[in-house]
C-alpha cells in the first residue's frame, strides 16, 4: 500500500522550487570540493611499481598511455577470488562506457586488482568490458594504497583503511554484516579472504617524467562513482535497499530484465 502524501500540481511546484534552491547550493558546494581536491599537494612517487597488462609488463609511467592524468579504480578481485566483487562490478559497468570520453580529455581510466592477469582477462571477457585492467600481483601497489591486506594485519586489527587504523579484526567473534557475507559468497570465497581486499580510487599526474599521487577515496567516498546510485537517488523510492539486491549484469533474471537489457 502506498502511504506517500499526494498533492496538487501547485503544491508540488512550490515544494520542488524549495528543493531546487537546496540542490543548487549542494551543486555549488560540490564544485568547491572539487576545486579543493585539485589543490591538494602532489606527492612524488619514486617506487618502481610494475603491472601486468594485455600489452605486457608496464611501469606506472607506462600506465598513463601517453596522457598526463591517470585515474585508477581499485577493484576488489583478490588472488583467491573465483570472480570479481559484484559490488565493484556494478561500479565498473558505469565507468566502462565513459572511459573513452576521459581518454579524449587527457585522462586514462584503468582498474587495478591483485588477482593474476589471466583471471582478470577472463572476467573482463565475461562482463564485456573494454576499459584497461591491470594486475598488481607481486607488487606493493595495493598495500601501499591501502586496499589489500595480509592475514596478520586482519587478525590484529592493524588494517588502515579509509584513513582510519584498527577496528578491522576478523575472527570467530566478529559481527559481519549480511551484505558482506553475501558479497563474499558471490566472489566465491569466504568472508575473511574477501575482506582482505577493499575498494577505492586513486588519482595521479605525470609531469616532466615524474609521477605524483594527488588523491584517493575509499568506502562511501566512492558513492559518487556509482552511476546506478545517482539515478536511484532521483527515483520515487530512492535506493530502497534491503540487503544485497544487485547482481552482476549477467546474473539478473532474464524475464525481469529483458525489456531494458536484452
Amino acid at each position: 500500500m502506498n502511504n506517500h502524501k499526494t498533492g496538487t500540481r501547485e503544491e508540488w511546484l512550490a515544494a520542488r522550487l524549495g528543493l531546487l534552491k537546496e540542490e543548487k547550493e549542494l551543486t555549488r558546494r560540490s564544485d568547491e570540493l572539487a576545486r579543493r581536491r585539485q589543490e591538494l599537494p602532489w606527492v612524488r612517487i619514486d617506487k618502481k611499481y610494475r603491472f601486468e597488462t594485455d600489452e605486457g609488463s608496464v611501469s606506472l609511467v607506462d600506465f598513463f598511455r601517453g596522457r598526463s592524468q591517470l585515474l585508477i579504480y581499485h577493484f576488489m578481485f583478490g588472488p583467491d577470488y573465483k570472480a570479481g566483487c559484484a559490488t565493484c562490478s556494478t561500479i565498473a559497468d558505469g565507468f566502462n562506457g565513459f572511459a573513452a570520453h576521459l581518454a579524449n580529455h587527457d585522462v586514462t581510466l584503468s582498474a587495478v586488482s591483485l588477482a593474476p592477469l589471466a583471471k582478470l582477462q577472463a572476467y573482463k571477457r565475461r562482463m564485456g568490458w573494454t576499459f584497461p585492467w591491470a594486475s598488481s600481483f607481486g607488487s606493493d601497489f595495493n598495500p601501499d594504497f591501502n586496499v589489500s591486506f595480509t592475514e596478520e594485519q586482519q587478525r590484529e586489527g592493524a588494517i588502515e583503511y579509509n584513513y582510519e587504523r584498527g577496528s578491522h579484526a576478523m575472527d570467530a567473534t566478529t559481527a559481519v554484516p549480511q551484505v558482506v557475507t553475501d558479497n563474499a559468497a558471490m566472489a566465491g570465497t569466504d568472508v575473511a579472504t574477501y575482506t582482505r581486499e577493499r575498494p577505492g580510487m586513486s588519482a595521479f599526474v605525470l609531469e616532466d617524467g615524474v609521477v605524483h599521487h594527488t588523491y584517493s577515496a575509499y568506502a562511501r567516498g566512492l558513492d559518487g562513482l556509482w552511476g546506478m546510485y545517482q539515478w536511484l537517488d532521483r527515483a520515487p523510492k530512492g535506493r530502497n535497499e534491503t540487503g544485497l539486491w544487485w547482481r552482476r549484469h549477467d546474473e539478473y533474471d532474464k524475464a525481469a530484465s529483458k525489456d531494458c537489457c536484452a
